[in-house]
């Protein structure tokens, strides 16, 4: 498996395991009728914000699509369409963060609000993932050259996750540690849940 494909499906595991983490400590914290830690929120809500959002996006739309683009016109229309989730991907954050101020804000009138649209972006975001693997991964193996292949795996080498199991850069080392160490178990290392 070319090092592309693979940094590609890790990283998509490692934002699909953070993702799932948050539904899962809001459902815990509903179940328990206690309001979630919102400074751990917040920092998991940054990470999805700043490396997806920011850096494994833009690899897939300036590395990776405009070489499908090249080499094939199967799919042009796909690809504008995940370029098109990318980039409504910066905007559905961004209302999901407020939301999540809102909750933080004003209290359990808000919870509601908060929650749907958390579960709207997980369910947009997982789906755009699984597109991504099911056709333009596969798409990819069959059309791209060895030379496309180097230079891609050589750009996406040099810009990893450190939740996908890369070593994280000094900046992110601080906000992997604070978000599993925070992160109640067993989700993350921090003290589990007490009953509400």
């Amino acid at each position: 498996m070319h090092d592309t494909i693979r940094i590609i499906r890790d990283e998509h595991a490692a934002l699909a395991a953070m993702l799932r983490s948050i539904l899962l400590l809001l459902s815990e914290h509903r179940h328990r009728k206690t309001l979630p830690d919102f400074a751990s929120l917040r920092a998991m809500l940054f990470y999805v914000d700043e490396f997806p959002e920011k850096r494994h996006h833009r690899k897939e739309s300036e590395l990776l699509f405009p070489k499908l683009r090249a080499r094939t016109p199967m799919s042009r229309e796909l690809l504008d369409r995940l370029d098109d989730d990318h980039e409504r991907g910066e905007r559905k954050i961004r209302n999901v963060e407020h939301a999540l101020l809102a909750f933080e804000m004003l209290g359990e009138s808000r919870r509601e609000q908060f929650e749907a649209a958390m579960e709207r972006y997980v369910d947009f975001y997982l789906s755009h993932m699984a597109l991504e693997e099911r056709e333009i991964l596969p798409l990819a193996e069959r059309v791209l050259t060895q030379e496309d292949w180097d230079n891609l795996d050589s750009a996406f080498r040099a810009n990893r996750d450190g939740l996908a199991g890369a070593e994280p850069e000094e900046e992110y080392r601080q906000l992997f540690t604070r978000i599993v160490n925070r992160v109640p178990a067993p989700i993350g290392l921090g003290p589990a849940l007490q009953a509400g």
